[in-house]
């Protein structure tokens, strides 16, 4: 069983089903409303958690209902909380969805107590960095307490797992990558920080070079239904998607993070094996609504994974 942490975000997702994303001044019907427990750093930990990782979480909420809801929902999957501060000044994350009829999404996401994460929140939680075999970090909290997070972990051989997203709006600070074992960002998130777009092996292979300069030495890129593209010491390749109907795409990365650091072993040696069973937990995500609740069980990836 691995042990993981992840640092990140707690939201509460209101989620908006549409006929089509509006144009601008134009106002549509909605057909179906619904709230949820989200976040990216939130969704990854219970992925985490539903495919049998020992998982801790770090992050903030507000004194507010929301934020109660939010440490409801991570102890009814087992995780662990004691590193996840209140905030006083400052309300819980949240996130409004609009999902048309393809599935696909656009998001609003205001930051809220997630963006109030401290080095200080962050070096109280090195109990729990310490004894994790991985530690995950996103864009939904500050930089800097990835980089602290990032520090604990490489004093302890802690393997620190980057997903870049949401997308950088700038640069990434050098010392982050430099800190970083494996990065896992989209195509999108990949020209955003390589400024190589994605068409090919050969791009895929040249972003993977890149990344290698930037001082991360292992990279895994996820290509929507086309599947993932992974390199390390050992090889690359390009593991094909599982082909289904999507309903909402919203947790699908998340799912796929959190799935793959459930299985996959610190040396990477199982790449491969651990990318697939990553790719048929998001296959079942996107065929469900709302970002937690469509996230699978164990029992329920082993039985489409045979």
């Amino acid at each position: 069983m691995n042990k993981v942490t992840v640092l990140g975000s707690l939201n509460v997702d209101t989620s908006f089903r549409i006929k089509s994303f509006p144009k601008p001044g134009e106002t549509v019907q909605v057909s179906e409303k619904s709230n949820a427990a989200g976040g990216k750093g939130a969704n990854q930990a219970v992925a985490a958690a539903r495919q049998g990782a020992k998982t801790a979480f770090i992050g903030q909420i507000g004194n507010d209902g929301a934020g109660k809801f939010m440490l409801d929902s991570l102890k009814a999957d087992n995780i662990d909380s004691t590193y996840v501060s209140q905030n006083e000044s400052v309300g819980t994350g949240t996130a409004n969805i609009m999902l048309d009829e393809d599935g696909q999404n656009c998001i609003l996401v205001y930051g809220g107590a997630n963006q109030s994460l401290t080095d200080d929140d962050v070096s109280k939680a090195e109990p729990i960095i310490k004894d994790s075999d991985f530690i995950v970090a996103q864009f939904e909290t500050p930089e800097q307490a990835a980089i602290s997070a990032f520090q604990i972990a490489k004093k302890n051989n802690v393997i620190t797992v980057l997903n870049p997203a949401p997308a950088p709006a700038s640069a990434i600070n050098p010392e982050l990558l430099k800190l970083t074992d494996i990065i896992v960002p989209n195509e999108l998130e990949s020209a955003s920080i390589t400024g190589i777009k994605i068409t090919n092996e050969n791009s895929m292979i040249k972003t993977a070079d890149t990344f290698a300069g930037m001082g991360v030495p292992n990279v895994i890129i996820t290509i929507g239904d086309k599947g993932a593209f992974y390199s390390t010491k050992n090889g690359h390749g390009l593991i094909p998607a599982y082909k289904v109907k999507a309903v909402d795409t919203t947790a699908a990365g998340d799912t796929f993070i959190g799935a793959l650091v459930s299985q996959i072993s610190p040396d990477f040696s199982n790449i491969v094996d651990a990318i697939k069973f990553a790719e048929h937990a998001s296959s079942l995500t996107v065929q469900r609504l709302g970002a937690q609740p469509s996230i699978p069980t164990l029992e329920e990836v082993l039985k489409v994974a045979k």
